[in-house]
């Protein structure tokens, strides 16, 4: 079956403000469909969970992403998945095994662990002063600096430059943000190197040091510094993002929910998975590509072709999950997809639910009442099918 999923005009804009009734129309209809992805290249998208799943630890689905990139520029289209920037998220063994193996120690149970005085500090500096302001923008003043904060206190970036981080993230991301993937990755390497070479000069306990060391170690190339720091700042604050601003809406949307929530707040870790799962921060796994042919429930799918695994859609099957359009804070089933699975499991994912956790609660500890303060159409959603995520969310604080 040929679905078309274009990537214009109102069946885009439809898709990107709400993917569910299209990625269920897609599951219903067959367990993989071959969809447009750009201009003359098709991939072949897997929408149901168990298909979904399966995938994430099957080795016949690669992810490095030079040979991804081979693959679409063989069909034409000429789209561009960031072959220059090689990170753990789209390489495969033994190089995801080396460099996931430099840096995973950081981001351990234990240590995330420790961590949760800093993320309760960073998150009530900004809470506090959400206080004197009655309207706010929920992503811009809370959301997506509390993630950026931490993370650039783990690597060691200057606070003073968060304007610049976004601005490379959402170009990086994002389709139309005003500034090309090439500019932003360029801008970003100049001024990573400025700060290598200040840790050389004086070093300090971060990650940026460490991985400075590392590269005079001969642990590391050059690159694959800026790669590491590459993925580590981005994804390591735009998921949080994202799971921030849909949470608060989604709870806006289910008063009762949030009512739920309000009287059962040791419950706050089983209520962040469900939000995980209903509105997945990350909507579509990394491209894999076939290293041979693959059947998935009795589709076969050639021998380099590009996939995409749609986690938002496997996390809506009402196969694996009961009423899965629903949001349901006590369905203590934490078996969504959010995090991947496998190999490639989000590496921060015991930091990005903290995250949530300390967020949230501090969000309903400090204020009594939340209303959104905008028309719900009007609300501007991250133009990629990648992210599921909110560019603001005007709400009004009271209490």
């Amino acid at each position: 079956m040929t679905t078309a999923v274009d990537d214009a005009g109102s069946r885009m804009s439809a898709f990107i403000r709400d993917p569910y009734p299209t990625l269920a129309r897609i599951r219903e209809a067959s367990p993989v469909s071959l969809v447009a992805y750009g201009e003359g290249v098709s991939v072949w998208l897997v929408t149901r969970y168990q298909d979904v799943r399966a995938a994430l630890v099957d080795p016949r689905f690669g992810q490095d992403v030079r040979r991804s990139q081979a693959i679409a520029a063989k069909a034409g289209g000429g789209i561009t998945l960031g072959s220059d920037v090689v990170h753990m998220l789209n390489s495969d063994p033994p190089d995801h095994t080396r460099l996931r193996r430099l840096i995973q120690g950081v981001f351990t149970r234990k240590r995330v662990d420790a961590m949760r005085p800093m993320v309760e500090r960073i998150a009530g500096g900004l809470l506090d002063g959400l206080r004197e302001r009655q309207q706010v923008d929920l992503v811009a003043d809370f959301a997506f600096p509390l993630p950026i904060m931490i993370i650039c206190e783990l690597l060691g970036f200057p606070p003073e430059d968060l304007h610049s981080y976004r601005t490379w993230s959402t170009a990086i991301l994002t389709r139309g943000s005003g500034m090309s993937f090439e500019q932003a990755t360029a801008e970003m390497k100049t001024y990573l190197h400025e700060l290598m070479t200040a840790r050389r000069a004086t070093p300090r306990d971060d990650i940026l040091t460490d991985l400075a060391q590392a590269r005079d170690a001969g642990e590391l190339s050059e690159q694959e510094v800026f790669s590491m720091v590459f993925l580590l700042l981005i994804g390591g604050h735009e998921t949080t993002v994202n799971l921030l601003g849909t949470s608060t809406l989604a709870l806006l949307h289910h008063p009762d929910q949030l009512a739920w929530l309000r009287a059962n707040r040791g419950a706050m870790p089983m209520a962040v998975d469900e939000f995980l799962r209903y509105e997945s921060p990350v909507s579509m796994a990394t491209m894999r590509f076939t290293t041979e042919p693959v059947t998935v429930s009795g589709v076969e799918i050639p021998a380099d072709e590009l996939v995409l695994l749609s986690l938002g859609g496997a996390n809506r099957d009402p196969a694996r999950f009961d009423d899965p359009d629903r949001l349901i804070l006590d369905r203590d089933d934490p078996g969504h997809l959010a995090f991947g699975q496998g190999l490639h499991r989000c590496l921060g994912s015991f930091l990005g639910k903290l995250e949530g956790e300390v967020a949230l609660s501090g969000l309903l500890d400090r204020f009594t009442g939340i209303e959104l303060a905008a028309d719900e159409a009007t609300l501007p959603w991250r133009n990629t099918i990648m992210l599921r995520g909110l560019e603001s969310l005007p709400v009004t604080l009271r209490g």
